[in-house]
């Protein structure tokens, strides 16, 4: 899926995300090589309280702008939990490819991850918005 590296998870991110992958919906998914792909990065990442997270990771409701390296081309999405997810909107789920390949990761990085067609990669161009950072967080 990615490089890697060890993540950076908010306490409170993680405890969310433990209790989805808990969950009866994580659970009919998990034989989703992502998904084991994230299950094994949460099961090693540096978890920090949300203060102490750095101005460039991408952490849960992060809107972040992604440049496809190989076209330019660039999109921008905001990193939600499954029940938030409508891509229309541009609210992307952790629980998909793409959302289980960037959370953790900083700006700057190449973040790689299995499409059926290979392997795509895109760069975290920008972190438009990262509730942390910007005191979004209660």
């Amino acid at each position: 899926m990615t490089t890697k590296r060890q993540i950076i998870v908010s306490r409170e991110d993680h405890e969310r995300l433990e209790d989805l992958f808990a969950s009866g919906f994580a659970s009919a998914f998990s034989d989703k090589p992502y998904l084991q792909s994230l299950r094994g990065e949460l099961n090693v990442a540096k978890i920090v309280e949300p203060d102490e997270i750095p101005a460039d990771v991408v952490t849960m409701n992060s809107t972040v702008r992604l440049l496809d390296p190989r076209t330019k081309e660039v999109d921008t999405y905001t990193l939600v939990y499954p029940e938030d997810a409508n891509i229309a909107e541009g609210k992307l789920s952790v629980l998909a490819p793409i959302g289980t390949a960037i959370l953790g990761y900083r700006v700057g990085d190449v973040v790689r991850w299995q499409v059926p067609s290979g392997i795509t990669r895109v760069c975290i161009d920008e972190l438009v918005f990262q509730p942390e950072r910007d005191g979004a967080v209660a």
